[in-house]
């Protein structure tokens, strides 16, 4: 049984005068472990459907299945407590909570969980991130990179089994750029997640094991099969 699948997503904004199809129909399927990317030019629904996939927005019309449960059914309550527990975010970004240290950033998410090792998971997690000299700092007193290594603490804290990441080298240079690659891969695999990653770099892309490539809201017939 694939861990993450759509059935027919489709997303239609109608707030202007015409209603906008941003996704039309888009099926998929991805297995355990897996390592995706998403990838498509801008404005070609790549993003919404990430958000889509990971329960972050409703679609207009299809299903998204997680381990067979159809998370589009659930109630907004339920919802929140199910991403919690089984999903890991990293934003293009960061998304960090600006009256919160590294440290709380990181413990946010397992504290939410009550989870009474909240405190040391994060500090552990930073470290292994090389950001414990940060934990005190505050979201503007850190770097792109130090900003990006707390989002993914963050996102690993609750032992997500599907770890989504949105253009998440997007905002950093080069050097930090292949360093954030190289913690997302290292994290998924140690820890037997799933990787599904939207991005525009064809570098992160040829890493992946599958690619799904989106045109104007639509899965490219044949694509998703291709390495």
């Amino acid at each position: 049984m694939a861990i993450l699948e759509a059935r027919k997503l489709t997303k239609v904004y109608n707030g202007g005068a015409q209603p906008v199809t941003v996704l039309d129909g888009v099926s998929l399927s991805v297995e355990k472990g897996e390592f995706v990317v998403i990838t498509g030019d801008s404005g070609s629904g790549k993003t919404t459907l990430l958000s889509l996939l990971s329960g972050l927005d409703d679609p207009s019309d299809g299903k998204v299945l997680v381990n067979g449960a159809d998370i589009t059914l659930m109630s907004e309550n339920d919802l929140a407590f199910f991403r919690n527990r089984t999903f890991g975010f990293v934003f293009q970004s960061f998304h960090l909570i600006p009256s919160l240290s590294a440290l709380e950033n990181v413990m946010f998410p397992a504290e939410l969980a009550r989870d009474p090792e909240a405190r040391f998971k994060a500090l552990d997690l930073l470290e292994q991130l090389g950001v414990a000299h940060c934990h005190n700092r505050f979201p503007y007193q850190l770097s792109g990179g130090e900003k990006q290594r707390v989002a993914i603490g963050r996102a690993l804290v609750n032992a997500p089994e599907i770890l989504f990441a949105d253009e998440p080298t997007g905002n950093l240079d080069a050097q930090n750029s292949k360093g954030i690659i190289k913690l997302l891969e290292s994290a998924y695999r140690s820890r037997a997640m799933t990787l599904v990653m939207v991005t525009h770099s064809e570098a992160i892309a040829e890493r992946a094991d599958r690619r799904f490539i989106i045109k104007a809201g639509r899965l490219a017939a044949g694509d998703e099969d291709a390495p």
